[in-house]
């Protein structure tokens, strides 16, 4: 691999061609080459990224490949995927594809110095977890009262909430609904209330997701959960009503849930990357598992892809270096995600964590801060409500925001014009931020209409759209479960490539560790009013003015 100076030498040439590439226009790279579609686009059987649409070209993307090359991507792929110590601050491999490879795969992972077999552990939680899903689907497992379970509701937070909820929104959209899903995450009480008056006890399964049981706002909502059921249908009831996705056995046996209810998930899966563990089991439960194997399926098909493609076939490849281009060569900052798909509509929220919580770091590997930029603020919602929302901004804001549109050439309903209506406007918006309108091309359109000369020189600036703004399009045959596991996959992929390649270790999270501290030291403070911590001065006169409105002062 080239030394320090080599690829320090690579970013400096990025820089001069993003420089370069500010100054000419995306549509004249397809006049100056005419296979430039082919050539800035991949596929995975029906799954295709194009990049056209960005202000790549043919220096650029060379320049970019040589920096995966000095970055030594295939070597981190091959060592992420041999379970080696990837994510060195916490000293642990980072090996969810072995969640979702087949049986017999033979994968292991190095943990705390040691190695362990992958594939017999997740094999074993799978087939347990296949057993339990198909007691409770055929009524061999029933609630306490002897009635069927009808709704799962999954306790968790962060990638205990966010993959486990897209997953089975987009999926029960798509096939049979075997338990009704429902969600709590946010321990502000208004959500479990606001549950609580729409579930029945006694039909309800309910499961704690929790890898140290310890998660303050996961068992908080847990016990409120268990103080439900046990109002209800009495104490004895909670050992038949719940089940959990944990580590801890003594504390999942201290709340009262038994060995053979309880599913675990090892140190090597970061909870970002556990829908494909028993964290999923609410998606199994609410899906089928006939779905969730699907699922699995696909995202090993893309893993299979990105460990064997070559690099400038490469789905996860190509679209990590785009982002590259875009953050560092091009300087955005933000990146944003529509899914023309209403049943991804929260797929945007759960790329917000596994991108932001993964590489949104500022110190490299050996501890020194980066040079440059790494991760961006993403955001996304589903077209087409986005166009009417923050679309403006992207169209003519002062920043350029590249985006990633997501479309389904099938649908699964039986609308095919409002289909027709939904892909044109996918199409529309790529295009329309590509292309734009100049001001001659506005000043003739409101001459046609027929407003007058003042008229036109007050309003043409306003209708003026700059173009030049850089989009992906993922284009697929249709949205199903194996589909699914492979848009996944692709960007679970994408934010490894990069977080190799800024040197940054994009599989922990400190990040997120201060608040939980301070949130305990608080505490005490609004319960007692007394100083157990010392604050800044603006949070000790918050809390007692927030403790002045509640009337405990």
């Amino acid at each position: 691999m080239p030394v320090g100076s080599d690829i320090d030498r690579i970013w400096d040439r990025i820089a001069t061609l993003g420089d370069a590439a500010r100054a000419t226009p995306i549509a004249g790279l397809f006049s100056d080459d005419a296979n430039r579609v082919a050539d800035f686009s991949a596929s995975l059987d029906d799954l295709t990224l194009d990049f056209s649409k960005t202000t790549i070209n043919r220096q650029a993307l060379a320049a970019l490949f040589d920096l995966a090359g000095a970055a030594g991507l295939a070597s981190f792929r091959d060592r992420m995927f041999a379970g080696a110590e990837i994510n060195p601050t916490e000293h642990r491999a980072a090996l969810h594809v072995a969640l979702r490879a087949p049986d017999g795969a033979a994968l292991t992972a190095s943990l705390g110095g040691k190695t362990e077999d992958a594939s017999g552990y997740v094999t074993a939680q799978r087939t347990r977890m296949r057993q339990f899903v198909a007691a409770v689907h055929d009524g061999r497992i029933l609630g306490a009262t002897g009635l069927p379970l009808t709704d799962v509701l999954n306790i968790g937070i962060g990638g205990s909430d966010l993959g486990p909820r897209m997953v089975c929104e987009a999926l029960t959209l798509v096939g049979p609904t075997h338990l009704r899903p429902h969600f709590l995450s946010n321990v502000d009480g208004h959500a479990f209330a606001a549950l609580a008056r729409t579930l029945d006890p006694a039909r309800t399964l309910v499961l704690v997701a929790s890898k140290t049981f310890t998660t303050q706002e996961t068992m908080t909502n847990a016990h409120a959960a268990r103080a439900w059921i046990a109002a209800s249908l009495g104490q004895a009831a909670g050992g038949v009503h719940f089940a959990a996705m944990s580590t801890n056995a003594a504390a999942t046996a201290a709340f009262g849930i038994a060995p053979d209810r309880v599913f675990g998930f090892r140190d090597w899966v970061g909870g970002r990357y556990s829908v494909w563990s028993p964290i999923g089991l609410s998606v199994a439960l609410a899906a089928g598992w006939d779905a969730f194997q699907a699922m699995l399926d696909g995202g090993h098909a893309m893993d299979e892809h990105f460990l064997t493609a070559p690099m400038a076939a490469n789905l996860p490849v190509l679209l990590a270096l785009v982002g590259i281009w875009n953050v560092n060569a091009m300087g955005s900052r933000t990146h944003c995600v529509l899914a023309y798909d209403r049943r991804l509509q929260r797929f945007p929220a759960f790329l917000q964590q596994l991108e932001m919580e993964s590489n949104g770091k500022s110190v490299l590997l050996d501890g020194t801060l980066s040079p440059r930029q790494t991760g961006p603020v993403l955001f996304g919602e589903p077209g087409t409500d986005a166009q009417h929302s923050f679309m403006q901004l992207v169209h003519q804001g002062t920043q350029h925001v590249p985006v990633d549109f997501l479309l389904a050439a099938v649908p699964d309903h039986d609308r095919p014009e409002a289909h027709q209506i939904l892909a044109a406007h996918a199409f529309a918006q790529a295009e329309a931020l590509l292309a734009g309108k100049d001001l001659a091309t506005v000043r003739i359109e409101m001459e046609r209409a027929g407003a007058s000369p003042a008229e036109i020189a007050a309003g043409a600036p306003h209708r003026v759209f700059s173009g030049n703004r850089p989009s992906n399009m993922i284009l697929f045959r249709r949205l199903d479960a194996f589909t699914l596991g492979r848009l996944i996959a692709l960007y679970e992929h994408k934010v490894a490539v990069q977080g190799c390649i800024w040197r940054i270790d994009s599989f922990d999270q400190w990040g997120v560790e201060l608040g939980k501290v301070l949130a305990g030291r608080l505490l005490p403070d609004l319960i007692n009013g007394t100083a157990t911590a010392s604050h800044d001065p603006s949070t000790t006169a918050l809390i007692a003015r927030f403790r002045t409105l509640r009337g405990q002062d």
